[in-house]
């Protein structure tokens, strides 16, 4: 069985709102793609709570309902390609949702199969560009989804 290494993993947004497309649309890269270039997040907990009886060594656990973390998606800053963009959401943090989708793709980088999508996710973080005058690092920005179920793919 082969092995997938993190750069196979990518993830990319799409408008919920069939009317806000163009709007909230992300450029694409380079490459005509529009997939972010790191993302973080989405573990699934579940909280539980421990009762001890009187005198027992060990809890009983009852079970609660799983939730699913907040996802941070990361880009690197284009001004030709995200600045309008960003200009668009800066204001509309908070009220407008996206539909993540995380794809895997094969050892050439093309695309193979989705993976896991989040419907519904709703944008509630913006992380500007950040400057720094004595670096070449490329400037990226970070967008933050919370998020319901992760919807089954087949």
């Amino acid at each position: 069985m082969a092995k997938v290494s993190q750069r196979q993993i990518v993830a990319k947004i799409d408008p919920s709102d069939a009317d806000a497309v163009e709007a909230f649309s992300p450029g694409n890269n380079a490459d005509g793609t529009a997939y972010f270039a790191q993302a973080t997040g989405g573990e699934i907990t579940a909280a539980v709570e421990k009762v001890y009886d009187g005198g027992q060594r060990f809890p009983e656990v009852l079970c609660a309902t799983a939730d699913v973390g907040d996802i941070t998606l990361t880009r690197h800053y284009d001004k030709d390609r995200d600045s309008a963009f960003l200009a668009k959401i800066r204001h509309h943090i908070g009220n407008v949702f996206y539909t993540v989708t995380f794809s895997e793709l094969n050892c050439d980088l093309e695309s193979l199969s989705n993976m896991r999508q989040y419907n519904n996710a709703l944008l509630v973080g913006l992380t500007e560009p950040d400057s720094d005058a004595s670096s070449g690092a490329p400037a990226s920005y970070s967008l933050t989804f919370s998020v319901g179920p992760i919807t089954a793919l087949s």
